[in-house]
């Protein structure tokens, strides 16, 4: 799996965008299953809680750094990650190569619609892209086996998941071994922006690691979630001390 960080009982890839993106391609390459989990601080702390989440990540062959967070708990165990390497941007980064080497991907999760929108927007935004099929996650267990058939049928090279973490992490793990497809990933929240539902953050913001600011300020919703990040923070420090 490559030489890993510890963050709270959490292995994050020491990958940078470009090295994520490489090791994406050699997966799809080989053939073999391969699943993809984008940890940000909120993902790392609720794992340090939970033994059953904390296994599927470690067990996943790539973990990046999804988030300014766990770039900051990098630099506070000495072990400094030169970048964050979020699920939107890897989503983008393997779009634009499906419409170079032709990747097929598959996309599923969200409510009715979305899915399908989300793949409106990324041919336009990457001509090429090669998108097989969509479907929504609101499914029962009679939908769900018609979904595994399509996935069976269609041999997608990725699989985009967005039921929320760690839901979309427990199904990739759950399935992604007997479907034979390269490369599962969840990506969540990066739907509602792909989908068009939620606008990403200026650039300006990107670039000084505002993003978490940015969400919460235009769904207020989020700032339960938002408290885990001093709770991550502290846990950090007292790992940094026991090091």
């Amino acid at each position: 799996m490559g030489e890993r960080l510890e963050i709270l009982g959490v292995g994050i890839d020491k990958v940078n965008s470009q090295q994520a993106l490489e090791k994406i391609g050699a997966f799809i390459a080989s053939g073999q299953p391969h699943q993809i989990v984008t940890a940000n601080a909120e993902i790392i702390y609720q794992a340090s809680k939970n033994e059953k989440m904390r296994h599927v990540i470690n067990n996943a062959q790539m973990v990046t750094a999804d988030g300014s967070g766990v770039v900051w708990a990098s630099h506070q165990l000495g072990e400094p990650l030169k970048q964050r390497v979020t699920g939107i941007d890897l989503v983008n980064s393997i779009c634009e190569q499906s419409a170079k080497d032709k990747w097929k991907i598959y996309i599923l999760g969200s409510a009715p619609g979305v899915a399908a929108a989300a793949a409106v927007n990324i041919r336009n935004k990457f001509p090429g892209c090669n998108i097989v099929g969509t479907h929504h996650g609101y499914f029962n267990a009679k939908e769900e086996k018609q979904i595994l058939a399509e996935l069976e049928q269609l041999k997608p090279d990725v699989l985009f998941v967005a039921l929320g973490a760690p839901k979309q992490e427990y199904w990739i793990a759950g399935h992604l071994a007997e479907l034979g497809i390269p490369v599962g990933m969840g990506i969540g929240g990066s739907m509602d922006v792909l989908s068009g539902n939620v606008k990403r953050a200026p650039k300006w913001m990107q670039k000084m690691s505002l993003e978490w600011l940015y969400r919460l300020l235009i769904q207020p919703t989020r700032f339960k979630r938002v408290l885990a990040l001093p709770k991550f923070m502290l846990a950090v420090k007292k790992q940094a001390k026991q090091k």
